[in-house]
């Protein structure tokens, strides 16, 4: 994970710029990974360490009125990348969260993102080079085993958590 530090950085530094001029963050993944997406909306809502404000932060797989009508109606695949679309603007981040990094409704949901002009962002591990390449930014976890992956993932979602919270005390944002 040492190595992935610089790009666990260039995360976090790309949202706070983003947060600072009034984006929002929008997370997604499945399974195991939606919990992670929730759980990186939740630390910004919420705090991670500080008292500060609440922080612009959506995870699109909470909705399950929204998610349930666009698998029914579309199709699964479409869940992020619907939602994408009709939400993230070009001062936005969108983050998704794939152990597999093969995830059809990860994989759209974060071209939907880069289509709509929104920095995309992929966590991921070394199976998912790919949706790393296709992303603005990746943390790609240096591990196949899919416990282990979300392990380091929650590891870079508090750094990126904690680097976050900072700037957003150290910057009097905690109004």
């Amino acid at each position: 994970m040492r190595e992935q530090l610089p790009n666990v950085q260039a995360v976090a530094d790309e949202l706070i710029r983003r947060l600072a001029g009034g984006g929002v963050l929008y997370t997604f993944g499945n399974g195991g990974s939606a919990a992670d997406a929730q759980h990186l909306a939740g630390e910004l809502i919420g705090r991670y360490l500080r008292e500060r404000r609440p922080l612009p932060a959506v995870a699109l797989i909470g909705d399950s009125a929204v998610v349930s009508c666009i698998a029914n109606d579309y199709s699964y695949d479409d869940v992020f990348s619907r939602q994408v679309t009709a939400l993230a603007r070009p001062q936005d981040m969108v983050v998704g969260f794939s152990t597999s990094g093969t995830s059809p409704t990860v994989v759209n949901g974060l071209a939907a993102a880069r289509a709509n002009g929104a920095c995309s962002v992929a966590f991921t591990s070394t199976r998912g080079k790919d949706l790393a390449a296709a992303a603005d930014l990746a943390v790609v976890v240096p591990a196949e085993e899919t416990a282990r992956i979300q392990e380091m993932h929650v590891l870079a979602l508090h750094l990126v958590s904690e680097l976050v919270d900072r700037w957003a005390s150290d910057t009097g944002e905690n109004r």
